[in-house]
């Protein structure tokens, strides 16, 4: 059982987190979700933090079977990418029309300083969103961080129209929603840190060993 429900909701479809895993992982020149942080991969961090503040986890992919050894210890499922290499836009979309919850956490595989306290608090804080609002998303000086972020299932609509014209950014597609900013002013600065490249794997690793 999860250890970690909502005081408020009964239901266990109100959040469930999907990690994107389909990345080409072309500046890093290697598998990241694959990559050791302090010995434990990238996707394996993620999931553990998801789990602990979302009722389901997901890992969204173009290929399940690569990371099943990795994640054998955790409540999740697999969702198998329709359109690998759209990018996390056309992902969230597919995201929102699968999975049967009324929020969905999404969160790149490449976040290793994610804190469990934190997430924990944006999740109860969605209890207090205004039904107008679609997606509650992490802002630091007028740049959103949607792969770190929440979005409600009736954003879908939307979201397909924006796709279906053409749109695969997600900073414009938030400029054109009801969105409620989270601040991060007093977060750890590090904490919304994505690992991209190998120089940021090498300084990272070495100011965490």
């Amino acid at each position: 059982m999860n250890p970690y429900q909502l005081e408020s909701q009964s239901s266990k479809q109100f959040l469930s987190a999907v990690i994107l895993a389909g990345g080409k992982s072309s500046r890093m020149g290697q598998d990241k979700a694959l990559i050791p942080w302090d010995g434990i991969p990238l996707l394996q961090r993620v999931c553990q933090v998801a789990c602990q503040c979302c009722q389901q986890v997901y890992i969204l992919t173009p290929w399940p079977e690569r990371y099943q050894e990795i994640l054998h210890n955790f409540n999740y499922q697999f969702l198998v990418e329709s359109n690998p290499g759209q990018g996390p836009l056309v992902a969230l979309a597919q995201a929102l029309a699968e999975v049967p919850s009324e929020w969905v956490l999404l969160l790149a595989c490449d976040l290793p300083l994610l804190q469990v306290e934190i997430m924990r608090d944006w999740a109860e804080r969605l209890n207090n969103i205004p039904d107008s609002i679609l997606a509650t998303v992490p802002q630091q000086e007028n740049f959103w961080q949607p792969t770190c972020g929440f979005y409600r299932r009736e954003a879908l609509p939307e979201l397909q129209k924006f796709i279906q014209q053409g749109g695969r950014s997600f900073q414009t597609w938030l400029k054109q929603i009801p969105v409620q900013p989270i601040s991060v002013n007093s977060l750890p600065s590090d904490m919304l840190f994505n690992c991209n490249t190998p120089i940021d794997l090498k300084k990272s690793s070495s100011e965490n060993g």
